[in-house]
């Protein structure tokens, strides 16, 4: 199953990539574009998307509305990377740099000696109006060390600057600095948000091909595994939701991220569109599900001593449930009982996550979005090594695990009755 995923992360060099992508596979699938900006026609039996900013997607399945309810998996579509500045080359002799910054909060260290590419989005004027085109490069760049004989401290411990030590090689121009980004694209090009991405393929590992390397892959697999499991999903009333967001690794504060409006527009519309009031979408909305799925730390091979001493997940042993007491995670024992029951009927294996105690914890989108879609959320992922890396790594099986986990999510109905909450 993670042939499809590697292709993916192969393809989706930056959020505006991952949901170009996304969408181009919602199409295949028979799902209609919808527009912000227009009215929407929606028929119980259909399958939407809408995309907002280029970098975020939100695609549902409209199914039985006896029973109107949300069923939502979020997920976010960027990753660390370095973010080229404007007036971004740097002459120093013959070198060509390129002026660029950090994007999130990436381990700096690794993104040395790999093949980058310049990818993301160019705003370019076309036909007498200003268009957004994906764009990505057809050469590598790099970032190069500085070698052991000039650094003889370098392995006693290096700090990375971020304006001396990750400014990437663009090339030899012995006659001048080179005309970027028009290195990209004929086009006229106004403006761009263009990174710097690790270009290196997928690949497996291990004596029986069991891990999964690639960029990207937190949190590009709980994307990938979202609109799989939305595509597979059995029969179910309610509405299935797969929020696909940008701007996590930057605190989700944008109009495309968890804290600004988007999936709230959506399910207001939702309801507007298929006729129910606000009291019906209130009642929907408290009646509904939400997972918020992010990657989480499988026990380290060389540093046992970082994970919890009792919940200590590893590759292969299934779906991660995140927990954290001062709720950087959504997860309370209500919602954590009710995945464990979906997944323990579909077979699907899970195991806990807790941060040790004198630890800070990450993060995720769901305690964000909890402040806009106030619905009952725990936090989910896959077992992962190296998060934040230029290239990180997973048990394959568990990626496995973690679509049929989500596919018997989607194809549950989740009851609040009075008493508590049944499944069927």
């Amino acid at each position: 199953m993670t042939d499809k995923l590697a292709e993916f992360l192969d393809n989706s060099f930056t959020a505006y990539h991952a949901a170009e992508n996304a969408a181009a596979l919602l199409l295949k699938n028979g799902f209609v574009p919808l527009s912000e900006t227009e009215d929407w026609s929606l028929a119980e039996g259909g399958k939407y998307f809408v995309v907002r900013g280029g970098s975020a997607i939100v695609a549902f399945t409209v199914n039985g509305l006896d029973r109107f309810a949300f069923r939502i998996v979020a997920s976010h579509t960027d990753s660390p990377a370095l973010k080229i500045k404007e007036n971004a080359v740097e002459m120093t002799g013959p070198y060509a740099r390129l002026n660029a910054e950090t994007y999130g909060g990436g381990l700096w260290y690794t993104f040395f000696d790999r093949p980058l590419k310049i990818a993301g989005r160019l705003v370019v004027k076309e036909d007498g109006e200003i268009r957004t085109r994906t764009a990505e490069s057809d050469f590598f760049v790099s970032v190069p060390s500085l070698a052991v004989h000039m650094n003889r401290g370098v392995n006693d411990g290096f700090a990375v600057n971020a304006q001396t030590d990750l400014q990437p090689l663009l090339g030899l121009f012995p006659d001048g600095a080179p005309d970027f980004p028009a290195l990209l694209s004929d086009k006229e090009i106004l403006s761009y948000d263009l990174f710097l991405v690790n270009a290196q393929p997928a690949y497996t590992f291990g004596a029986n091909g069991e891990f999964l390397a690639s960029p990207r892959i937190d949190n590009l697999t709980s994307v990938y595994s979202s609109l799989e499991a939305l595509l597979a999903q059995g029969e179910s009333g309610g509405i299935c939701v797969a929020a696909c967001l940008d701007n996590e690794e930057v605190g989700s504060r944008t109009m495309q991220g968890a804290g600004g409006d988007f999936l709230e527009n959506v399910l207001r519309r939702i309801a507007y569109a298929l006729k129910f009031d606000d009291s019906e979408y209130y009642k929907a909305l408290a009646s509904s599900f939400f997972i918020s799925l992010d990657n989480g730390h499988a026990l380290h091979p060389n540093h046992p001593e970082k994970c919890d001493p009792t919940n200590r997940p590893v590759p292969g042993g299934g779906v991660v449930i995140k927990t954290h007491a001062n709720k950087a995670y959504t997860t309370d024992a209500l919602s954590s009982a009710v995945v464990k029951e979906i997944f323990s009927r579909a077979g699907v294996k899970y195991q806990t996550f807790f941060n040790r105690s004198d630890m800070p914890s990450g993060g995720t989108l769901g305690a964000i979005s909890s402040g806009h879609v106030g619905v009952l959320s725990a936090d989910l992922g896959i077992a992962q090594l190296a998060m934040h890396s230029a290239c990180e790594c997973f048990a394959r099986s568990d990626y496995d695990e973690l679509v049929s986990g989500l596919t018997a999510y989607y194809s549950s109905d989740i009851l609040f009755t009075e008493e508590g909450i049944k499944l069927r």
